[in-house]
């Protein structure tokens, strides 16, 4: 899992940051992006000790998604950051670019800034520093796995927030993605602000 972070700290890199996301694909609420880098002799020497649960956000349920987030962010050795790209920008900007958007704020958020990013799945225009794309990434780069389970238990969390503020579509249950319950609340009561718009789904089965 440290491989491609070898590879740039061997090209003279210092802090090399993996970048992912979650939450392109939903229906409502945001898209955010989460970047990570690890000291490199940290990282070296906990790979398969202290870090060995951090793995693809998607292999991991969801109890297993939080510990290991906690581990993280509560980790000296560790820089995190995220940020997330609310409906208004979705619609404004589209997903892509918004998710473009976010990864690029995630990763100037850092502190101190990282010198190379990985990526995870294809490349990223706009980004603040030079960078590598990874298909399937967050299954080979730590530091890209780190990012995905900071990402994906952000947004659950704001999920969770904004069921309690729409409990009749049942965010807490299906995070805002197209299930059938989902699509049936939405024929039945209309969008709600957290809803966005410009998806298809959306779109077709109400009038805004």
């Amino acid at each position: 899992m440290l491989e491609h972070e070898r590879d740039a700290w061997k090209a003279g890199r210092l802090f090399v940051a993996g970048v992912d996301e979650a939450g392109r694909g939903p229906l409502a609420g945001p898209v955010v992006a989460a970047a990570v880098w690890f000291d490199r002799g940290f990282a070296e020497r906990e790979e398969k000790k202290m870090l060995a649960g951090v793995d693809d956000s998607k292999r991991l349920s969801p109890a297993r998604r939080e510990a290991v987030y906690e581990l993280l962010v509560n980790c000296p050795q560790a820089r995190i950051a995220f940020s997330a790209a609310e409906v208004e920008e979705i619609s404004r900007l589209d997903i892509l670019h918004a998710t473009h958007a976010a990864m690029a704020r995630a990763l100037e958020a850092l502190d101190p800034p990282p010198d190379f990013a990985l990526v995870d799945g294809l490349p990223v225009p706009g980004l603040p520093v030079p960078s590598r794309a990874i298909v399937k990434g967050d299954a080979k780069s730590l530091s890209i796995a780190a990012a995905s389970i900071v990402a994906k238990v952000v947004r659950d969390r704001r999920m969770l927030e904004l069921d309690k503020l729409y409990p009749q579509y049942g965010f807490a249950q299906h995070k805002g993605y197209g299930t059938a319950a989902h699509l049936a609340a939405i024929r039945k009561h209309g969008p709600c602000p957290a809803h966005r718009p410009t998806f298809a789904p959306v779109r077709q089965l109400t009038l805004f």
